[in-house]
Parts: structure tokens; C-alpha cells; sequence
């Protein structure tokens, strides 16, 4: 088990080097498995974290920076912003076929592929993390209650959106909610219906927790609105339209806190369209995103935008104009995404990674609002985005037409955004007769990935494999 310390922002140095040690020892999260290895002494090492507030918020606030480098929520070209994007219909490939990300491109996943058995064992590990800080939290006798309830609304957050992204990647899959080992060396799958279930429980209860809490001025930390926002994703996905419409208007509603921005502001740092986002790992550093989607010459050394995706913008959306730059010689042109603009490093940091934005709220209540019947409150939200975007008012009016109209506009406007597309053409069932047809590799089973083999190999409740694999 190796032992790093992670750090996600940038604070005046607290507490004494044992302090920080220790902190860094019950972090330490780099096993073979989530399940396969014991924290040695860890009850001691539970007890010295939460003694104190300060090394305690410390312990959550690595969490945050495992989630930016390392896993499914990573900006590089192995997180599912860029993976996701080839898996579905808005990159194409020209990197090496050696490169794991071909095994993406061309729908061809296995259950000993590097990158999801990495997905796998990295959320599984962040999730035993906050379980760790749910648990030190709780049995400290040194917290304030207010304390507390930040700790373990966070803590309770983080764990429900990483589940999120595993049940809608691999389908069945267990909840954890402990660090015992033994009990998860023999922890079963669950029906992903009863996993959102789970899901929406942790987040009723952080966001009781985190109910006072308002967005800084960075909006890095998770508080009552993050929750909510995330609310209205889940619900959305299970087919809640009124819970859904609800989340998203107790997120819309707030609008002193929140605010379209122009297109050119949305993804800086200080945009009052974000909800919640990743901070860089140092001053001057900007998103891994930019690095990874912006070139500068052609052909491109790994990933363009999909020509059906560049084509599908109308030509004066300003999406297309402003979020996708191009690049051309004598006799080829390509495109890449452009949201983020700051590929290298500035005297202050300028754009942070988005993970949650006011954008998606206004598509979710459209989608929720469409399926209720409630076409004018449906088309004022899609038309609240379609203005930004400099594009006249939908002429959608029925609810075949409007729920169509939202699929187009979350296409325009989330795309290469934590593998929206992809998800979105899995829960309309429209992902097999449209990526049959756009990618020769693609089959119906990869509407999951398979589950990774080190992981039934240890633990066989995890069985069966999911189909196809």
C-alpha cells in the first residue's frame, strides 16, 4: 500500500508534522482492492484525525484532491469527460492503438482492460475514505455538532455521487457504507433501482446537514445547493419528474447566488454559473481538461470533436463558435473543445474543473417539466438557454417535440462535460440504433461496462459478470 498526501487547496499550513503524517497514513488509499486489505490500527488512527477540526477537514479535503487526480472524475484523457467521449459519439481517436483509450473508441472494453478496473478501485477507495471521515466524525468526542454536520454532509455527498457514477457505468453494483473490512471482503451487488434508493438517502441527509451552508467564493466545497443539484440529476435518471423539477427549481430559484453567464465567462473560476467545481493542485495552474482536448496542429496526437457532433450545431450557435476552436492545414480540418481555454499554466489560476453547473438545472427542469406536461414552463428553460446561445426560441410545442428539443440542447451544451452524452442516450434507449450506426464496434451489451475480473476473482458475491463479457 503506498501512502501520498494529496492536497486540494491551498491553505496556511496547519497542525505539527505528526499531525499531518497521521492524516496522511489514514488517507492512504492505494490498495489492490477496495476490499482486500485491512487499515492497520485504524481505529487509533480515526481517533487522532478527529481530535481536531482542522486535521479532521483536512482528511475530507484529500478526498477532493484524489477525486481531481486520480479516477472517474479526473480531467485528463483517463477520465470519463475524455473516455466517455470516445465511448459514445463526440471524439474521434487518432492516438496509438496500444493506448487503453483505444479499447474505448472502439467499443471494445474488457474485464482486465487497465482503465476500468482503475474506475473501479479508485471510486471504491474515495468512497472508503468518506466512509473513514462518516466514522471519525461521528465517534469523536472533540467535534462541535456543527462540525459534525459539515463532515458528514460532505462526507455523505461524496459518497452518493461516486455511486452514482459506478451504478450508471457498470449496473449493479454494491453500496458501501463502511470501513470494515471484513465486511466488505463479502459485500454483494445490489439492483441499481435500490442503489438510487441508497443514493438519494445519503443525499437527503447531507443536505439536512449541509442546510445552512452557502457557496464560497470559490464554490469548491459541496453545501445545500450542490446537494440539491445532484438531487435533481438522480431523480431525473430514475424517472421523478416532480422531484426532479423541484430540485432543479430549488437550485434555480436562488438567484442571487446563481446566474447564467455569458458563453465566454461560464467556465472561469469565479463564474456565478457554477455550482460546484475542483480547484487546481497548485497557484498558476489551470484544468487537466484543457490540456487534454486543446492542440494546436494537425492531425491531432489523440482526440477531435466527431464531425456528427460539429455538424449537428446550428452555424450561429454560439456554442459553436466559442466552445469549439478548429485547426486546419492545406487539406484537413479538425475541431476540439473548447470550454476551457488555458492549456498551460497563468500567474493565477484561471478556470477550475466544473462538475455540477446552473445550465444543467434549467435542462433537467425542461426534461422534468416536458414529461409532466407542462410545455410553457418546459420551453421557457430550454429557451433560457438557447438565448444565451444566441439562437431564436424553440418552436417545439408537443411533448415528442420538446423532449427531442432537450435532448438536442444537453447535446450542444454539456458535451465532453463527465460523460453526459452517453448517459443521456442510455436512459432514452436510443444509444443502440444511434452509435449501431455511427461506430462499427459498438454492440447492445456496451451500454455496460464489464465488472473488473481482479475484483469477482476476489470477491465471487460480486458475480455474475454483467452481460456481453
Amino acid at each position: 500500500m503506498k501512502i501520498k498526501i494529496k492536497k486540494l487547496f491551498r491553505k496556511k499550513e496547519r497542525g505539527t508534522q505528526n499531525i499531518i503524517l497521521l492524516i496522511a497514513f489514514f488517507l492512504a488509499s492505494s490498495c489492490d482492492s477496495f476490499v482486500d486489505v485491512e487499515i492497520p490500527e485504524s481505529q487509533l488512527i480515526k481517533k487522532s484525525v478527529f481530535e481536531d477540526y482542522q486535521t479532521a477537514d483536512a482528511a475530507l479535503t484529500s478526498i477532493y484532491s484524489k477525486m481531481r487526480d486520480t479516477g472517474l472524475l479526473n480531467g485528463s484523457g483517463v477520465g470519463i469527460s475524455f473516455q466517455l467521449g470516445c465511448y459514445a459519439d463526440e471524439l474521434t481517436w487518432f492516438g496509438s492503438p496500444l493506448n487503453t483509450t483505444e479499447n474505448f473508441y472502439t467499443n471494445n472494453l474488457l474485464p482486465s482492460t487497465t482503465s476500468v478496473n482503475d474506475y473501479w478501485k479508485t471510486a471504491y477507495n474515495q468512497i472508503y475514505a468518506a466512509n473513514a471521515v462518516l466514522e471519525g466524525s461521528r465517534a469523536s468526542a472533540s467535534l462541535s455538532p456543527a462540525n459534525k454536520q459539515k463532515l458528514e454532509g460532505e462526507a455523505l455527498f461524496i459518497r452518493a455521487l461516486l455511486h452514482f457514477y459506478l451504478v450508471n457505468l457498470f449496473g449493479e453494483i454494491p453500496y458501501v457504507t463502511t470501513t470494515d473490512y471484513k465486511t466488505n471482503t463479502v459485500v454483494s451487488k445490489l439492483p441499481s433501482n435500490e442503489v438510487y434508493k441508497l443514493i438519494l438517502s445519503d443525499l437527503s441527509q447531507a443536505g439536512l446537514n449541509l442546510n445552512t451552508a452557502e457557496p464560497s467564493d470559490t464554490r469548491v466545497r459541496p453545501g445545500k445547493h450542490t446537494v440539491n443539484a445532484l438531487m435533481a440529476r438522480v431523480y431525473l435518471y430514475a424517472g421523478r419528474w416532480a422531484e426532479a423539477a423541484n430540485s432543479a427549481s430549488a437550485v434555480l430559484n436562488e438567484s442571487g447566488t446563481f446566474l447564467l453567464e455569458n458563453i465566454d465567462n461560464a467556465f472561469l473560476k469565479d463564474s456565478k454559473e457554477t455550482i460546484w467545481q475542483l480547484q487546481p493542485s497548485a497557484a498558476g495552474k489551470n484544468t487537466d481538461e484543457a490540456i487534454a482536448f486543446i492542440f494546436a496542429s494537425g492531425p491531432p496526437r489523440t482526440v477531435c470533436l466527431s464531425s456528427s457532433l460539429v455538424n449537428s450545431f446550428p452555424l450561429n450557435d454560439l456554442r459553436r463558435t466559442h466552445w469549439i476552436g478548429t485547426v486546419s492545414n492545406a487539406t484537413s480540418k479538425w475541431y476540439y473543445a473548447y470550454k476551457y481555454k488555458k492549456n498551460s499554466t497563468t500567474p493565477a489560476s484561471v478556470e477550475y474543473s466544473v462538475l455540477l453547473r446552473l445550465a444543467e438545472q434549467y435542462l433537467i427542469r425542461a426534461e422534468a417539466r416536458a414529461q409532466q406536461g407542462d410545455f410553457i414552463g418546459a420551453k421557457e428553460d430550454l429557451n433560457k438557454l438557447r438565448e444565451r446561445a444566441g439562437l431564436k426560441e424553440t418552436t417545439a410545442s408537443t411533448k415528442e417535440e420538446l423532449l427531442k428539443a432537450v435532448a438536442q440542447e444537453r447535446r450542444h451544451e454539456l458535451f465532453t462535460e463527465y460523460g453526459h452524452r452517453f448517459f443521456d442516450l442510455k436512459r432514452s434507449g436510443e444509444i443502440d440504433s444511434l452509435l449501431s450506426s455511427e461506430k462499427a464496434g459498438w454492440n447492445p451489451t456496451d451500454i455496460l461496462f464489464p465488472l473488473p475480473q481482479t475484483e469477482l476473482e476476489l470477491n465471487p458475491n460480486l458475480l455474475p459478470q454483467n452481460e456481453g463479457y
